[in-house]
């Protein structure tokens, strides 16, 4: 399956709606996600993230043989955590287990070492999130502990897992 990361367009709207609005995906995400996620929602996130500040978010579409996948993004910290950034991302349930996930993590990291001065990337997924945990571990994230009782997802009180991928430099 060929794996690429592209700039947002518009006209992958309808096919975002689709991707989010399954229950299984969004149990996965952050809250405030609307559900059912409409085209508008989407249109509103895709111009969000084409008209973001380019050293503050790096946001692609993840497509799969040309077909919207997944969404993926860094996000550069602040303050003293400058030169870190958060990754989220998300990939549609018709493409689970098929690398993808996996593909468009290493390619994003990929992307921000070579071309931005972030040094460090990391990710909290859900503990229970195991597909995700393991997206990391074959992407070369180091698990560098639990986040014990650290969100409340769907009424549920869980734990998340803190992943990391260092920039291997000579830094500072």
């Amino acid at each position: 399956m060929n794996v690429e990361l592209r700039k947002w367009k518009l006209k992958d709207a309808s096919d975002l709606a689709e991707i989010i609005s399954n229950k299984k995906v969004q149990d996965n995400l952050r809250d405030g996600i609307p559900y059912p996620y409409t085209i508008k929602d989407a249109e509103f996130f895709i111009n969000d993230m084409l008209n973001a500040d380019s050293d503050k978010i790096y946001a692609f579409a993840i497509t799969a043989d040309g077909e919207l996948a997944g969404s993926i993004a860094v996000y550069r910290q602040n303050n003293i955590h400058y030169r870190t950034g958060e990754l989220g991302y998300y990939i549609g349930e018709k493409f689970w287990g098929k690398g993808i996930g996996t593909e468009a993590v290493k390619r994003i990291c990929g992307f921000i070492f070579e071309n931005t001065d972030i040094i460090r990337i990391f990710a909290e997924p859900f503990s229970y999130n195991k597909a995700s945990c393991r997206v990391l571990e074959k992407s070369g994230f180091k698990y560098e502990g639990t986040l014990y009782s650290n969100a409340v997802k769907n009424d549920r009180i869980t734990d998340m897992k803190m992943y990391a991928l260092i920039k291997k430099c000579r830094c500072i």
